[in-house]
């Protein structure tokens, strides 16, 4: 008994490949151009559809006591956040006489600090006369407040300056009668008590008028902050442009709908795990992709290209059956029609050399149910193979999509060409090709790739690849050399599918 190791390929691949990923996003970029495309009609859809409501604006001058030409904002975010509390909502709706609450008038405004002391109001309304009247009434109430708060912090001041001027006028008072209540004499010790009297009532005196100084100060600069304090810009409608801002909503949906499809393309290229390089493919199948071809024709100036592509693996597909002792198939993965046109073609070719018939064994008789034309190969159904006379040669046309009977593809053929289209199954499902290929001791002569990445780059050939696909061919080839097609073990072919899950009809 022979015992060969076989090591995984997702043993050594890596844990994201970038090059499969950017290769499969581009693949899916109809998706991801649709999504741009949704994008930027949704934006224009909104600008027309839903236009921005009427809004106002207008500018106050705030004048601070703390200000400093560093200041990084701080003092101006705070009259931000202060213009959106209950307490001026609730002034401006009363000087409106509005019975709306002041926590849903807050929704309809906002503030902006422009620099250091110039703050924005942006307000909206029902119509552009009320949103210039909200805007005016919340800024007047904003002024106000701010007026309120100026005055009655230097009042506070004041008041504290002036309570401490009191207090150092009653211990003035007590100096005072200290001093009168001395009589005067020659003692020494009375001499110095005294004149530290006279030193205390002069710093009491001098610091009773520094007191007086800096009340009236506090007192002369509040009013400089109330008159710095005013509407510098009178509330005045904002006029919107619909075709601007339908292109500028319009570009903005075109970003978020690119982004976003560009993002679900990745995601879904991750979790799906469809290989779409041939080095991927060939790898996960076990065997070399020997050819390439288009899904479709193509643009114009392609299909002389792709028409030689054709023709060329037309020609090297019918020496691989004229030269093969044993049957061949051709089985599908995702391009059952791609496959009929290349089997088509292989029949046409070898029936110079005599009869050639196609058996159908593809998912609902593709070819088998179809019209014939004049110079088409004769197609049989799996079931009417055994009828073939012995002299007409046999191809067969086959599916290894999810549900098929694995049994029965020894029949279509004991050597295979697999027809596999790039990014359609799984590697999951790959893997599960190859090893129900071997177990059912199927060759695999190569892979034909269909719908390939034209920028694909990768090597699509394993080196030991003939180890690999032809397992069991050495005792199949001693068994059946000399004696050609084995008609005994030809038996009706069914393309038999079973449920598409997770279990391997065997």
């Amino acid at each position: 008994m022979t015992t060969s190791t076989t090591v995984e390929p997702s043993a050594t691949a890596p844990l994201l490949d970038l090059q499969a990923l950017v290769v499969a996003v581009r693949r899916r970029r109809l998706f991801w151009c649709s999504m741009a495309l949704l994008g930027l009609l949704v934006g224009a859809a909104v600008a027309v559809l839903l236009p921005p409501p009427p809004t106002a604006v207008t500018k106050v001058l705030v004048a601070h006591q703390a200000d400093q030409p560093n200041d990084p904002g701080t003092l101006i975010r705070t009259d931000v956040e202060l213009l959106g509390t209950t307490r001026i909502a609730g002034q401006a709706l009363r000087s409106l006489k509005s019975p709306e609450k002041p926590a849903d008038f807050m929704q309809d405004y906002g503030g902006t600090g422009l620099t250091n002391n110039l703050l924005q109001i942006s307000v909206t309304g029902a119509s552009d006369a009320e949103a210039v009247a909200r805007a005016k009434a919340l800024a007047d109430a904003f002024v106000a407040d701010h007026v309120r708060r100026i005055r009655e912090a230097a009042n506070a001041e004041a008041k504290s300056l002036l309570d401490q001027r009191d207090r150092m006028r009653a211990e003035l008072v007590q100096v005072n009668k200290a001093i009168g209540d001395r009589s005067p004499g020659s003692d020494p010790k009375a001499s110095a008590s005294l004149e530290s009297l006279f030193a205390r009532r002069a710093e009491f005196t001098s610091r009773i008028a520094d007191f007086d100084q800096r009340a009236e100060e506090a007192r002369i600069g509040a009013p400089h902050l109330i008159a710095g304090t005013q509407i510098v810009d009178a509330p005045r409608t904002v006029r919107h442009s619909l075709p601007k801002t339908a292109a500028t909503n319009a570009a903005i949906g075109l970003v978020l709908g690119l982004v976003l499809g560009l993002a679900l393309a990745a995601i879904g290229t991750v979790v799906a795990d469809r290989p779409v390089l041939r080095r991927d493919i060939a790898t996960n199948l076990g065997a070399s992709v020997i050819a390439e071809l288009p899904r479709r024709s193509g643009r114009l100036w392609q299909r002389r290209r792709t028409r030689a592509a054709r023709e060329r693996l037309t020609a090297s597909l019918a020496r691989t059956v004229r030269g093969s002792a044993e049957p061949v198939s051709l089985l599908e993965l995702g391009c059952a029609r791609s496959t009929s046109v290349i089997a088509r073609g292989v029949a046409r070719a070898l029936a110079d050399e005599g009869p050639v018939a196609l058996v159908d064994g593809l998912p609902g008789a593709r070819l088998a149910g179809r019209r014939p034309k004049p110079g088409d190969p004769t197609v049989v159904s799996g079931e009417h193979a055994a009828a073939v006379p012995d002299q007409q040669r046999l191809l067969g046309v086959g599916s290894v999509a999810p549900g098929t009977a694995w049994t029965d593809l020894q029949y279509l053929g004991t050597q295979t060409v697999l027809v596999v289209r790039a990014g359609h199954g799984s590697t999951a499902w790959l893997h599960t090709v190859a090893r129900q290929l071997a177990e059912q001791r199927i060759a695999v002569i190569g892979v034909v790739l269909i719908d390939p990445d034209p920028r694909d780059r990768t090597d699509g050939t394993l080196w030991d690849g003939l180890h690999i696909a032809l397992r069991g061919h050495g005792e199949r080839s001693a068994r059946q050399k000399g004696t050609g097609r084995r008609r005994a073990e030809r038996s009706p072919v069914w393309a038999a599918r079973v449920p598409d899950n997770d279990q391997e009809a065997r």
